[in-house]
């Protein structure tokens, strides 16, 4: 493996849960296998390519907390050959707070709702996700795919290539329960269950007891 594009594909049972997520506050548990995450990914390159004009180089803010569909996102950008930022950018990933305003020349929000449902009213000044995705093709090939050297990241102010990613990358595989964290977590646990053979267990607004329960039920590490 010499990217991060289409990194999905290197897994070996792709029947296999790749990214589980719980919302406590709604009862929301949904599974994604390896070949559901890539359906979803597909469908997400090819809305950053048809609808925000994006191709290699162009950086994409994910202020969003961390959540299955941004997991999604950093997946799509690498398929694109996009930069994953939390500072100046061309395309900008908010949640359903809109994070107070549009930041950037495209401005996209999640709703973060159930079953992937799409916002209620449409999203000032932002392209509501869940409304435009599911029409694009679960297939997708770059024209202009990143190389090993092409920045993958630019967090904290720290560019990272797609070599560098992949090497700081964990091994081993595990089922690991993990809780919202920061983007470039969010990269690492990522990169590292997939190359790992592992999956992500993410779990959100849990008491401990609840984390404890549900590590229990899904076989998981904390």
């Amino acid at each position: 493996m010499n990217t991060l594009a289409s990194i999905t594909n290197s897994i070996v049972d792709q029947s296999q849960p790749l990214i589980t997520y719980y919302d406590m506050a709604t009862g929301e548990r949904l599974e994604l296998s390896a070949t559901t995450t890539a359906n979803w990914v597909a469908k997400t390159a090819n809305f950053l390519v048809d609808e925000a004009e994006a191709e290699l180089g162009t950086r994409i803010c994910i202020t969003a907390r961390s959540h299955w569909q941004t997991y999604i996102w950093i997946l799509a950008a690498w398929d694109v050959g996009c930069v994953i930022t939390d500072g100046e950018a061309d395309i900008s990933l908010v949640g359903p707070d809109l994070d107070g305003s549009a930041r950037a020349p495209v401005n996209v929000a999640l709703s973060f709702r159930p079953l992937a449902a799409r916002f209620a009213a449409p999203p000032a000044n932002h392209i509501d996700y869940n409304a435009e995705v599911l029409s694009h093709s679960d297939y997708f090939v770059s024209l202009d795919p990143p190389t090993p050297d092409s920045p993958a990241t630019a967090i904290h102010g720290l560019i990272a290539t797609h070599r560098e990613v992949l090497a700081a990358a964990s091994t081993g595989a595990e089922r690991r329960l993990v809780i919202p964290e920061d983007l470039a977590t969010d990269v690492k646990l990522l990169t590292s269950a997939i190359i790992g053979a592992g999956s992500l267990v993410l779990v959100e607004g849990a008491s401990d007891d609840q984390r404890r329960s549900i590590a229990q039920s899904e076989h998981a590490h904390s």
